[in-house]
C-alpha cells in the first residue's frame, strides 16, 4: 500500500511527466481496441514505421496520418481520437473535420479514444480534453490530416489506374476517374497508401464548398446513447472480476487504525476480503451490492485528524471559518494586471465604492458514479479502464502507484458521463489508485465503484473563492478606476505549477483580468492562500465565480454613478465592435433592453445583463426573474455567443444550453459546506441541484465573427450567475454578493 500512501498530486511537476517518453509502446496494442482482421490499421501495426524510435518532441502531431485513421477493407472508417468523448460532441466534430477533407460522410465514422502516445499530443506537446480546447486546438491539424490521407489514396489510385493524379476526384470514400467511370474504394487502396510518405504540404478545401463543416450534422453517437448501447466505465466487466466498495475516512488525511468486526465482515456472503487503503477501508466481493453492504457495516477506528496541510483537513475546519480567513488575510499579493494610475484616480474620485464577493465550494455532482477497473496481466502489464481527461498523465500516475514503467501500463479511456473537470484529477478524488492496489493485493481484476455518499465525501471541489473590489466613480458617473484583490488558490497552480515562485495562477484570476470595458485605470492583485481540501477544475474554472464577482460589481459601479448598467456597458465598449455587437444582439433577442421592475404575465419581473470572455469566446447574457414564494424564479435566459467560428451549430447550441443550466444550478442552489472538518452534504437530498421546474427557457444565438476559434463547452456558464443576480438586484433593490441565492431570504 505504500505506493499510494506516499503519492500526492503536488508531486506532478517533478514526478509525473505530462507525456511518458516511452508512451508510443502502447500504440502496438491497437488490437485491444477491438480491431478485427478485416481492418487495416493505418500506422503503428506496420513494422516499417519508425514510431518507437521517436520521442514526443520529435513527432509533429497530426503529421502521421496512420496513427489516427483505421480504414477497413470493407471501406469502413474509424478515427482514433486524441480526445475523450464525454457528451461534448468531439467525436462528431472530428468526423466532420476529417471527413470533410477526406471526402467521407461523417455518419460513416466510428470514433474511439486513442491509447497514450505522443502522436496525440496536439496541444503544444500536451494531450488533454478540457478547457473547451479540443476542437479549436485540433481543427487545422485534423483538416490537414484528412486532406493528407485523401492525397495519399489518390496517388496510389493514379498509379494503379495509370492516369495522372490530377485527373482523379473523390466522392464519399471512393477515388473516381470521371473520364472512364472507374471507381476504387478507399479500402482497396489503404495498404499501398501506407507505403507513401504523407505530403509535407496539402491544399485544404475552400470553405465555400463545405458539405459538412459548419453544418448541424447529427451526432454519430446519438443512437448508441439513446438505445443504451453506449458503454461507460460503470458498464464494463472483466472475467473473474471482483467488485470493491469503499468507506472513506470522515476526515481527509486520517487513516484506518482498526476494524472491530473484520472477521464478521469476511464471513458475510460473497465477501472476498477486507482491505485497508490510504484514507479508506475497502471490501471486495462477488457483487458490488455485497461489497457495499459489508463495507457500510464496517466498524472502523480512524487516526486523529491532522492539524492541517495539503489534502489534510483539521477537525475544526469549516468553510465559514476559512472564508473569514480569506477575508482577513494579509498574505502578500502579486500583480495580475495593471493599467493606468489607479491611486491618482481614487484620490480625485467623486465617489468611492467597495464590495466583497464570495462563492462556495462546489462538488461536481455528475450522475455518472466514480468507478475504475484494474487488471494485472500475465505478461507483466497493468491494464486500466479509467474515466479521465488526460490519458498520458493518468498512465504515468498509474505507473508510479503500481511500481511499473509507463510502457507497461495499458490505459483505456471510456466515454464519460460528463466532464466538468471531474476527471482531471488522480489523487484522493479518484478511485483508480484504489483499483490498482486492490488488484495487486487480490491477484484478480477489480472494479471499484464509489457509492454516491462516498463520491460526495471525496470528490475534489471547486475552490471557495473571495474577491474584494474598490472603484472610483468620476463626476460624469462613469468608473475611472477599479481595483480587485482576490485571495485563494486555483487548480492550475496546485496541479501544474502555474504561478509557482510568486507568480499568478491564471485559473484563480481569469474573469477578473483582461476585461473589455474602457475603464482607464485598473489594478488586480492575487494573494495565494492554500486550501486544505482537495480542489479541482469545475466547468469554466475561475470564470464560474470570477465573472459573477466582476459583472455584479460592474452593476454596482453603474448604479453608484446613476447609470443604467446596460447603457454603461455599451458606452464602455464603443471601441470593441465584437463585444458591442454581442451586447446589442442579446438585447434584440430579448425584445429590447429593459431593466425593470416591470409587470409581465401578472407579476413583477426584472432583467439583468452580464458579459464574459471565457476560453477564447465571447458571451452576452440577459436573465429575466421574478420572486415566487420568496425564492428566485428565472423565467428566461438569452445568450448571444461568439466563438469565432463553429464546426457544428447544433452541438454548439446544446453546449451553451447545458452550460447555462449548470451555471443556474450553482447560482440558485449549490453549496458544499464544511463544519467540524467534514462535509455536510452526503447526496442529492442535502445538496440540491437544478430541477426541471426551475429550468427556464434558454435562447441562444450564435454569431460567427471570424475571430480565431474559441471554446464552446464552458463559455455559456459564466454569464448566467451575474445576469441572474443583477436581475434580482433590479427586482428587489438588494445586492447579493454571495452564492447560492437559496441561502438569502428575499421575502415574498
Amino acid at each position: 500500500m505504500e505506493a499510494l500512501a506516499t503519492f500526492r498530486p503536488a508531486a506532478v511537476a517533478d514526478a509525473v511527466p505530462l507525456m511518458p517518453s516511452e508512451g508510443v509502446a502502447n500504440l502496438s496494442r491497437r488490437g485491444l481496441l477491438g480491431l478485427g482482421a478485416a481492418s487495416l490499421v493505418l500506422g503503428v501495426l506496420m513494422p516499417a514505421l519508425p514510431a518507437r524510435a521517436q520521442t514526443p518532441a520529435a513527432i509533429k502531431p497530426g503529421t502521421r496520418v496512420p496513427a489516427f485513421l483505421v480504414i477497413g477493407r470493407d471501406n469502413s472508417f474509424k478515427i482514433l481520437s486524441p480526445f475523450v468523448e464525454g457528451g461534448q460532441g468531439i467525436s462528431t466534430g472530428l468526423a466532420q473535420t476529417i471527413g470533410e477533407e477526406l471526402d467521407v460522410d461523417p455518419a460513416r465514422f466510428t470514433v474511439e479514444c486513442a491509447p497514450p502516445g505522443p502522436d496525440y499530443a496536439v496541444i503544444d506537446g500536451l494531450r488533454m480534453t478540457g478547457g473547451s480546447f479540443s476542437t479549436r486546438s485540433s481543427y487545422t491539424v485534423m483538416r490537414r490530416l484528412g486532406a493528407a490521407a485523401r492525397e495519399m489514396l489518390i496517388r496510389v489510385a493514379a498509379t494503379r489506374l495509370g492516369v495522372k493524379a490530377d485527373s482523379l476526384t473523390t466522392r464519399d470514400g471512393e477515388v473516381i476517374h470521371a473520364a472512364t467511370g472507374r471507381r476504387i474504394p478507399y479500402g482497396a487502396l489503404a495498404v499501398e497508401a501506407l507505403a507513401l510518405d504523407p505530403p509535407a504540404e496539402v491544399k485544404l478545401r475552400d470553405p465555400t464548398t463545405f458539405r459538412w463543416l459548419g453544418k448541424s450534422v447529427p451526432r454519430i453517437d446519438i443512437r448508441a446513447k439513446s438505445t443504451g448501447k453506449a458503454v461507460y466505465a460503470i458498464d464494463q466487466k472483466l472475467d473473474g472480476m471482483l467488485y470493491a466498495a469503499v468507506q472513506h475516512a470522515p476526515h481527509l488525511g486520517t487513516e484506518p487504525t482498526a476494524i472491530a468486526n473484520e472477521a464478521a465482515l469476511k464471513a458475510m456472503p460473497g465477501v472476498n476480503g477486507v482491505h485497508r487503503l490510504p484514507g479508506a477501508v475497502a471490501v471486495t466481493a462477488d457483487s458490488w451490492y455485497r461489497a457495499r453492504k459489508a463495507v457500510e457495516a464496517a466498524e472502523v477506528s480512524w487516526s486523529t485528524p491532522p492539524a492541517t496541510g495539503f489534502d489534510a483537513v483539521a477537525a475544526d475546519f469549516s468553510s465559514f471559518g476559512f472564508l473569514g480567513a480569506l477575508k482577513a488575510s494579509t498574505a502578500p499579493a502579486v500583480l495580475a494586471e495593471q493599467d493606468g494610475k489607479a491611486e491618482a484616480a481614487f484620490a480625485s474620485a467623486a465617489k468611492v465604492i467597495e464590495a466583497d464577493y464570495d462563492a462556495p465550494y462546489l462538488v461536481h455532482g455528475q450522475l455518472e458514479p466514480a468507478s475504475s477497473m484494474a487488471r494485472f496481466n500475465a505478461d507483466g502489464t497493468l491494464e486500466l479502464w479509467v474515466p479521465n481527461q488526460m490519458p498520458e498523465v493518468f498512465q504515468a500516475v498509474a505507473a508510479k502507484v503500481s511500481g511499473l514503467p509507463p510502457e507497461k501500463v495499458i490505459l483505456h479511456s471510456p466515454i464519460l458521463g460528463g466532464f466538468f473537470g471531474r476527471h482531471f484529477l488522480y489523487g484522493p478524488g479518484n478511485p483508480f489508485p484504489q483499483a490498482i492496489l486492490l488488484a495487486k493485493e487480490t491477484g484478480r481484476p477489480v472494479k471499484v465503484l464509489w457509492s454516491r455518499e462516498e463520491e460526495f465525501k471525496r470528490d475534489a471541489l471547486r475552490p471557495l473563492s473571495f474577491s474584494r473590489f474598490r472603484a472610483a466613480i468620476g463626476a460624469d458617473g462613469r468608473p475611472q478606476a477599479i481595483e480587485v484583490r482576490t485571495v485563494g488558490e486555483g487548480p492550475l497552480g496546485r496541479y501544474f505549477g502555474f504561478g509557482a515562485n510568486g507568480g499568478v495562477d491564471p485559473s484563480a484570476v481569469e474573469g477578473l483580468i483582461e476585461k473589455p470595458y474602457a475603464i482607464p485605470n485598473r489594478r488586480m492583485d492575487f494573494a495565494k492562500v492554500l486550501h486544505p481540501v482537495t480542489i479541482a477544475f469545475w466547468r469554466s474554472v475561475g470564470h464560474s465565480m470570477n465573472d459573477f464577482f466582476y459583472e455584479g460589481f460592474f452593476d454596482e459601479m453603474a448604479l453608484a454613478g446613476g447609470q443604467d448598467p446596460f447603457e454603461l456597458r455599451r458606452a464602455l465598449l464603443k471601441d470593441r465592435p465584437r463585444h458591442l455587437k454581442l451586447l446589442e444582439t442579446v438585447a434584440a433577442m430579448s425584445g429590447g433592453w429593459k431593466r425593470g421592475p416591470f409587470e409581465a404575465q401578472g407579476g413583477r419581473r426584472a432583467r439583468g445583463v452580464a458579459m464574459a470572455s471565457p476560453f477564447g469566446s465571447e458571451t452576452a447574457t440577459i436573465a429575466e426573474v421574478s420572486l415566487e414564494g420568496g425564492e428566485v424564479k428565472v423565467h428566461e435566459l438569452w445568450i448571444a455567443f461568439d466563438p469565432g467560428s463553429v464546426v457544428n451549430p447544433a452541438i454548439v447550441k446544446a453546449q451553451v444550453e447545458s452550460a447555462a443550466a449548470l451555471g443556474l444550478s450553482a447560482t440558485l442552489f449549490e453549496e458544499l459546506v464544511y463544519a467540524d472538518g467534514v462535509r455536510q452534504s452526503h447526496n442529492f437530498d442535502d445538496y440540491p441541484i437544478l430541477s426541471r421546474a426551475s429550468m427556464p427557457r434558454v435562447n441562444v444565438e450564435i454569431i460567427e465573427s471570424g475571430a480565431p476559434m474559441g471554446g464552446v463547452g464552458e463559455p455559456g456558464l459564466p454569464g448566467v450567475p451575474p445576469a441572474v443576480v443583477n436581475a434580482v438586484a433590479a427586482l428587489t433593490g438588494r445586492r447579493i454578493r454571495t452564492l447560492p441565492l437559496a441561502k438569502t431570504k428575499l421575502g415574498a
